[in-house]
């Protein structure tokens, strides 16, 4: 059962492309049990091998909200019938970015970039709309990608 929050619950999504580097899906689990400490409802816009990976991590859903097919969630905002408070884009090669600068135009306000691999901050230089950037060399060690959401969390709730 996938818990739906209610009217005054503030709504997080978090857009996951291919999982192929291994920090995603714990820095993902990571993201979403912060949020959820704040009171803030994840939900989770991914690609199938995204969302599969978070359904069995998480298969009681101790902190994945809503999981929607990405390409269906851009649709449902592009079309004024899903929003979000906070949105989240997990960027690990091209294909983010412009599913981030897409997101920031089609919701109007600045997104938080997540980037990270091998090529983390080549990725972030190519960042030119309005987000907030949370970068690191992480492709292996979620370390440092979560102490960066540690020191930015304050501002989320």
């Amino acid at each position: 059962m996938t818990p739906t929050p209610d009217s005054s619950e503030k709504v997080a999504l978090l857009v996951l492309g291919c999982p192929e580097v291994p920090v995603q899906t714990s820095i993902a689990l990571y993201l979403m049990a912060v949020l959820r400490r704040r009171g803030i409802h994840p939900v989770v816009a991914g690609t199938k091998a995204a969302r599969a990976l978070l359904d069995v991590a998480d298969s009681d859903r101790h902190y994945v909200g809503e999981l929607i097919d990405l390409d269906q969630c851009i649709g449902e905002i592009a079309e004024k019938r899903r929003d979000a408070d906070l949105c989240f884009v997990f960027i690990h090669k091209d294909a983010g970015i412009s599913y981030a600068a897409t997101l920031a135009s089609l919701l109007g306000r600045s997104i938080y970039a997540l980037v990270f691999g091998d090529h983390a901050q080549e990725l972030a230089d190519q960042i030119t709309f309005p987000a907030h950037l949370i970068v690191a060399r992480a492709t292996h060690n979620p370390g440092p990608l979560k102490h960066r959401i540690d020191s930015l969390s304050g501002e989320w709730g």
